[in-house]
C-alpha cells in the first residue's frame, strides 16, 4: 500500500509536463503579439517602405 501511495505522490509532483505547457503558452502569447503588432502598424510600415523605395529609385536615377 506505501508503494501505490508513493507512486501516487510522485505522479501529482512530476512538473515535466508543466514546462511544456508554460513553453506553449509563451509562444503562443508571443505570436499573438506578433499578430496584433501587424494588424496595428502593418499599414505604416507598408508605406513608410514604400516611400523608402520610392526615394532610392529617384537617387539612382538621379546617380546615372
Amino acid at each position: 500500500m506505501n508503494k501505490f501511495i508513493a507512486k501516487i505522490q510522485a505522479y501529482v509532483m512530476d512538473q515535466d509536463g508543466a514546462t511544456a505547457i508554460e513553453y506553449g503558452l509563451i509562444a503562443g502569447g508571443i505570436s499573438l503579439a506578433i499578430v496584433a503588432a501587424v494588424f496595428a502598424f502593418g499599414d505604416d510600415l507598408n508605406t513608410l517602405f514604400t516611400n523608402i523605395g520610392t526615394q532610392m529609385t529617384a537617387a539612382a536615377a538621379r546617380a546615372d
